[in-house]
């Protein structure tokens, strides 16, 4: 089977309006493609729908179609909820008007994209039917927010949509998970622990998209076991450019890798392509105020089953109980579910997000910053608990 681009690195467009203006209509007509269920009939999109595939000149993108904003009833709440979490991974939104209505819901929509700054772009469906008043254009005009004219059941301005959408796409900005780290020819030894709680005949894909940049930057990698590590050193004739290991290695890595080696994690190594490196740091050195009897939000961003040595579940809880010498209070999120009100904690663990978008992740750092909650995640927590934070992070300094 062929593999795609992961969904992680992929431009995240989303439709966003009211039930029946179209939104599901003009997901076909971009994708080519019967992607969404299309009836007349309110409300027929329930969870968000996605469809991942590649658009000629953007590239590889994940399409998400979305309830209506208007859902009505306790069950249309549920809906609403879900059409809102997919405006934190937007990284371009589509506002989509039906038939020329124009209204508080479509003003509360470009304020909050206005707010994440995520490009946005008005659709006007159905404009056979009914068009803007020249009020609403010039509004969005002073706004700077583009706006197609469309009739998705013909493909009426579809092309024009398409155009616009390459214009708002972001530029590439060859961001990098640790090819800036290194030249042409530097080795640099990963470190991945082969046990219990590793996937079977797999290596996990933080590992598999490191080992893909480190080859794009022409790089050598050498892949060993934790407990081959310290012979793999010895049978080097050089020492390498960076160790890199699994975060839960940590403890036994950092006594093999020599002082002078620059050392780090593929977690931390997350933190900055996914995140913002400069923010978890310092909320891994909030960690030092905890005390026992204090509540800690650990949030796992895929869904996966937690074995019976957990790294979010058990083995940061009790690493972290043990570093105050009591017991914290631990909550777990997972998923696209996280509190509104995060008053109650005096931290928030992050995964390293490997299977979400990188504005997905912002906007939950943007979300922990608003509410004055430090937040960091995995490998900065293990490392700051285990006295290494600052040889962790070094290897990024380098150079300023």
């Amino acid at each position: 089977m062929k593999q795609g681009t992961p969904k992680g690195l992929r431009l995240h467009i989303a439709l966003f309006g009211r039930r029946n203006v179209g939104k599901s209509s003009l997901l076909n007509a971009i994708a080519q493609q019967q992607v969404a269920i299309v009836s007349d009939k309110p409300g027929t999109t329930t969870d968000p729908v996605e469809k991942s595939m590649e658009l000629p000149v953007i590239g590889p993108v994940v399409l998400i179609d979305t309830a209506g904003i208007d859902d009505p009833g306790d069950l249309g709440a549920l809906r609403v909820d879900k059409t809102n979490q997919a405006v934190e991974r937007a990284d371009i939104a589509l506002i989509v008007v039906g038939a020329g209505q124009w209204g508080n819901y479509e003003e509360d929509l470009v304020t909050r994209f206005s707010e994440k700054q995520t490009p946005t772009i008005v659709v006007f469906n159905q404009n056979d039917v009914a068009g803007p008043n020249e009020e609403v254009l010039d509004r969005l005009s002073q706004l700077k927010i583009p706006w197609v004219f469309t009739v998705a059941s013909n493909n009426t301005g579809i092309f024009e949509l398409r155009s616009a959408l390459l214009n708002a796409a972001p530029a590439d900005k060859d961001e990098t998970i640790i090819g800036d780290l290194v030249a042409p020819g530097d080795l640099v030894v990963l470190v991945t622990p082969i046990d219990d709680q590793a996937p079977k005949g797999r290596l996990i894909l933080p590992q598999v998209q490191t080992i893909r940049d480190l080859l794009d930057h022409d790089a050598y990698c050498l892949v060993v076991k934790d407990d081959q590590l310290s012979n793999a050193l010895k049978d080097l004739n050089a020492p390498p450019k960076l160790v890199v290991t699994d975060s839960q290695a940590f403890a036994k890595v950092s006594t093999v890798v020599p002082p002078d080696v620059p050392m780090t994690s593929f977690s931390i190594l997350f933190s900055r392509f996914k995140g913002d490196l400069a923010t978890m740091a310092a909320g891994a050195n909030a960690i030092k105020d905890l005390k026992p009897g204090d509540k800690v939000l650990i949030a796992e961003a895929c869904g996966h089953h937690p074995g019976e040595e957990d790294i979010g579940k058990v083995k940061i809880p009790a690493l972290l109980n043990k570093f105050v010498g009591g017991q914290l209070e631990f909550s777990h999120a997972q998923g696209r579910d996280f509190p509104t009100d995060l008053s109650p904690y005096k931290l928030v663990i992050h995964c390293g997000a490997c299977m979400w978008n990188k504005k997905a992740m912002l906007n939950r750092l943007l979300e922990c910053h608003n509410q004055n909650v430090p937040i960091t995640n995995y490998g900065l927590t293990i490392a700051f608990a285990l006295g290494i934070l600052d040889r962790a992070i070094k290897p990024f300094l380098a150079g300023r």
